[in-house]
């Protein structure tokens, strides 16, 4: 769990349409944090793991999905929380098809991702990303 810094937590429907919502919301609070470094992978993971449970996780329409922002010391902290039992698998992706890699982008974007049980029924899907570190050498001659 974050050291400290800052949360957000926003409920969402199963629609497509809230993906872009959440993406929004996370650019923000990413902004306001002085963490928008991280916001292309963070805004794909997100992506994908608000996607997954829309799309998989099962939940009838009037329960909802929570998103979960989390700001520490090191970097940020997204998780998806649904209310169903069933967790998320890496699989192969074939080739032909047109889906079935958001869990292998989530694993090659983040410093470490995971599946955890929740308070209540459902399970809560998270990624971890750090800040990277700049060494003075890096910074430029000057």
């Amino acid at each position: 769990m974050p050291e400290s810094g800052g949360s957000v937590v926003l409920r969402w429907s199963s629609h497509p349409r809230c993906v872009a919502l959440a993406r929004m919301e996370l650019r923000k609070a990413l902004a306001d944090w002085g963490l928008s470094g991280l916001e292309d992978s963070a805004v794909l993971i997100l992506s994908e793991l608000l996607s997954n449970a829309g799309l998989h996780a099962r939940v009838s329409p009037e329960q909802v999905i929570e998103t979960h922002y989390f700001r520490s010391s090191g970097g940020l902290r997204i998780e998806v929380h649904d209310g169903s039992p069933e967790r998320p698998r890496p699989r192969p992706a074939n080739l032909e098809a047109s889906d079935g890699r958001g869990l292998l982008l989530v694993e090659a974007l983040a410093d470490a991702w995971g599946v955890a049980d929740r308070a209540g029924p459902g399970k809560v899907v998270w990624a971890s990303l750090s800040v990277p570190v700049v060494r003075p050498s890096e910074r430029g001659c000057l």
